[in-house]
């Protein structure tokens, strides 16, 4: 199977709330990255950095972020609603105490090509996005295989939910968001 350009690779984009569950746009990783380096959510990242309390965190971040499903497009957010994968994974790292040391690890792995990189919206977690070849296995035997492989490698977890093909991830404000340059 032959891979496409990252630069034409689609996913699906969503408006905020996260109760909806239909598509906006079809996105690429450079609108993703244009996304997360401007200002759309500058002040709303900044106002859920602000709260402490993690419920009301969770539901500010649920009312007020907009989404995307990094590993395809799709009709709804639904695994059984997926169009076409995308050829995607998105990789999920929570109250990492060490981040910009696993930044710099994920960066310069050897084995995994990083696409897009960016603090999570809390701040203390990441995004991973790397390619994967589904004619080799399955999206969730791929995500198990990379999960197990950065636990091995850099004793780090990923959250399980990223096994999921239509997982949500919130498009937080970064500068420092890093992108392929193929992605340009």
């Amino acid at each position: 199977m032959e891979k496409l350009s990252s630069k034409l690779t689609r996913f699906s984009f969503f408006c905020r709330p996260i109760i909806n569950t239909k598509p906006s746009y079809k996105y690429t990783l450079h609108d993703a990255y244009n996304y997360i380096t401007g200002d759309d959510a500058k002040l709303t990242t900044a106002t859920l950095r602000q709260i402490t309390d993690a419920q009301q965190a969770r539901d500010f971040k649920a009312a007020n972020f907009d989404y995307c499903t990094f590993s395809g497009v799709f009709n709804k957010r639904s695994d059984k609603e997926l169009k076409q994968h995308s050829g995607l994974l998105c990789l999920d790292f929570d109250h990492l105490k060490n981040l910009e040391e696993v930044r710099q690890q994920l960066l310069n792995d050897d084995y995994f090509e990083t696409q897009l990189l960016f603090v999570s919206p809390s701040g203390n977690g990441l995004k991973w996005i790397i390619e994967i070849d589904l004619s080799q296995t399955t999206h969730a035997d791929y995500f198990r295989a990379v999960a197990n492989y950065l636990k091995q490698t850099y004793n780090v977890d990923v959250d399980k939910s990223g096994k999921d093909i239509s997982r949500a991830c919130f498009l937080p404000y970064d500068p420092d968001c890093y992108i392929n340059p193929k992605n340009l």
